[in-house]
C-alpha cells in the first residue's frame, strides 16, 4: 500500500525534475521579475521578512528580498541548528554568509534571531489548495508551528514555478498549508479552510 510519505516522495521527485528542466536563463529572468511584487506586498517599515538563499533550481528570491529591504523590511534567512530545527537569523547585505548545508547559505551564528512577519517559503511541489511538499525534512512545518505556538501569525507565501503544481498533495496532520503561492504567473491566494 502506498503511504502519504511514499506518494509525497514520488510527487516531489517529479515536480523537481520538471523544475530542473526549466531553462536556467529563464529561471533567472523570472527571479528578477519577482522584485515587482515588493510594491504589492507593501511591508510596513521594520516588517521582518524571511527569504531563502536559492539552491539548485529554486526560484531566486534575492531580487524580491532586496526590493523589500529597500521599502524598509528587515530580512532574515533560515539557519539550520540541528536535524530538526531552523531559526531565522538577520541578513545584512554586507555580512558574510556561511554554509548551511544542502547547498545553501545563511548568516553566521552571531546574527540576531528574528521571528518573521512574512515568510517566503521554498517548496518542491504544491496543489490548488495551498498544500505544499517540502524537501522531506519538515524544517519549515516545525518552524511555523513554533512561531504560531509563541503567538506569531506569519504571512506564508510559497515560492515556486507553475510546473511544480500537482493535482493533490496528500494531507498529513503536521503539514502547514500556505495562504498564498507566488509563481511566474502571479500570486494565488487560498482559502484557509480547504
Amino acid at each position: 500500500m502506498t503511504t502519504p510519505r511514499d506518494l509525497k516522495k514520488e510527487l516531489r521527485q517529479a515536480a523537481l525534475g520538471r523544475r530542473d528542466a526549466l531553462d536556467a536563463l529563464w529561471r533567472a529572468q523570472v527571479g528578477l521579475k519577482l522584485a515587482e511584487w515588493a510594491d504589492r506586498f507593501d511591508p510596513a517599515p521594520g516588517t521582518v521578512v524571511s527569504g531563502f538563499w536559492p539552491m539548485r533550481s529554486e526560484m531566486d528570491v534575492r531580487p524580491l528580498m532586496e526590493a523589500l529591504a529597500e521599502r524598509g523590511a528587515r530580512l532574515c534567512l533560515p539557519a539550520i541548528l540541528d536535524k530538526t530545527t531552523i531559526v531565522f537569523r538577520e541578513f545584512m547585505r554586507d555580512a558574510d554568509l556561511v554554509d548551511m548545508g544542502f547547498g545553501t547559505q545563511g548568516p553566521a551564528a552571531d546574527a540576531p534571531v528574528l521571528d518573521p512577519d512574512l515568510m517566503l517559503v521554498p517548496l518542491a511541489a504544491f496543489d490548488g489548495r495551498g498544500h505544499r511538499i517540502g524537501y522531506g525534512a519538515g524544517y519549515y512545518d516545525r518552524a511555523i508551528a513554533r512561531l504560531k505556538h509563541n503567538g506569531g501569525e506569519p504571512r506564508l507565501i510559497g515560492i515556486a514555478f507553475d510546473c511544480q503544481e500537482v493535482d493533490r498533495v496528500p494531507d498529513e496532520a503536521h503539514d502547514v498549508a500556505l495562504g498564498e503561492i507566488l509563481t511566474e504567473s502571479g500570486l494565488r491566494r487560498f482559502a484557509s479552510d480547504l
